[in-house]
């Protein structure tokens, strides 16, 4: 018996400067770099709901999600407020859920600080239910009920018979929703719904398919996989598998250590303009040191960077120092010489631009 939830904490960091900062209630926030007045050059980490009203999403370029919000406050909405990224914060609340959620299955992934998945068969009252997936229901709801009452916050969770299925039912009813999607549910629900849907899709992928009528996950089924395979690749091939709802990954609990600590995020334009990829670059430098900070290492020997191209191409470069590295400043400095040759023809002779960048640090003491 397969039934596996993934559990999707609703708009968390800004969720969090919400619930910390009562004077901020009910009011439109937007988590990121600062916007500046119009000039900064950073992007946006996470929106609550009342600023995405505004257009404001996830990597939208800061200065972008001022205007939208001075546009906004030009036809008698309130203002968004701009916040900076506290990530120690917010791994601290991440930590705080994760022992809840342990309580409910002894099988849980934990796949960033906002979300996890769970095993929800291994679960001895899932196991013993005349009816596993109502029961499966009732545990989430319970899941979903602790964490607001112990931490204040909503969580939104999809239960389905695969991890695929059930990423893309906890994004049906956000926030604070809770959808099931049975094994003979899962043709119709997932056929139903924009291809942009099927993680991994984005706006150029969108617009490759777009051209060969697929606008639909039911769309995409019609086409034979190996006509996708000759269009996008391996990648064509996997967004196939996709649409049929198909997925074998296990949820994997990790006990081990972490390897390494790493960031990534994807513009929400590809992109070449050096000036947002140096801050992105920047803020991912951020958000790894402090991740870095909180784990119990206290030294790392190597830096490295993930580059994917607008066609999905991937690359990674890395570099290991002589001797080992202790700050911010040197994973910054190893992380732009490592991404420079992508800006010229040394990494992208074609001149593709940019769809994601990642900064990780590794070999970790």
């Amino acid at each position: 018996m397969r039934i596996i939830a993934h559990l999707d904490m609703d708009a968390f960091f800004a969720a969090v400067e919400e619930r910390d900062n009562p004077q901020f209630r009910g009011l439109p926030i937007v988590v990121g770099a600062d916007p500046k007045e119009g000039k900064g050059r950073g992007v946006v980490s996470t929106a609550n709901y009342l600023a995405r009203g505004y257009g404001i999403k996830s990597a939208t370029p800061i200065s972008t999600a001022w205007r939208m919000s001075q546009g906004a406050q030009d036809k008698g909405n309130p203002p968004a407020v701009f916040l900076p990224v506290n990530m120690s914060r917010y791994a601290e609340i991440s930590q705080k859920i994760m022992k809840i959620i342990s309580r409910y299955t002894p099988l849980v992934e934990q796949v960033s600080v906002d979300e996890a998945y769970l095993d929800m068969g291994v679960n001895h009252e899932i196991h013993q239910a005349e009816d596993h997936w109502i029961k499966a229901a009732e545990i989430a709801q319970k899941l979903k009920e602790e964490i607001k009452q112990q931490e204040d916050l909503t969580a939104s969770i999809g239960i389905g018979p695969n991890k695929l299925v059930a990423k893309l039912a906890s994004d049906m009813q956000k926030p604070d929703g809770l959808t099931v999607i049975k094994e003979d549910e899962v043709l119709p629900k997932l056929g139903a719904l924009p291809i942009r849907a099927i993680p991994g899709v984005g706006p150029k992928t969108e617009e490759k398919l777009g051209e060969m009528g697929v606008l639909t996950v039911l769309d995409l089924r019609v086409l034979k996989k190996e006509e996708l395979a000759e269009k996008f690749g391996k990648w064509g091939e996997d967004i196939w598998e996709k649409a049929w709802g198909r997925d074998e990954s296990p949820v994997a609990e990790d006990p081990t250590p972490a390897k390494s600590i790493g960031e990534q995020e994807t513009f929400q334009t590809d992109t070449l303009d050096s000036s947002l990829i140096f801050t992105l670059l920047e803020e991912l430098t951020g958000r790894v040191w402090e991740r870095f900070q909180e784990s119990e290492f206290k030294s790392f020997k190597t830096v490295t960077v993930t580059v994917r191209f607008e066609d999905f191409e991937t690359k990674t470069r890395a570099h290991t120092g002589k001797k080992i590295y202790k700050t911010k400043s040197e994973i910054k400095q190893e992380a732009m010489k490592l991404i420079l040759p992508f800006l010229d023809a040394r990494e992208n002779p074609k001149n593709k631009s940019i769809r994601l960048l990642g900064v990780r640090v590794e070999k970790l003491d």
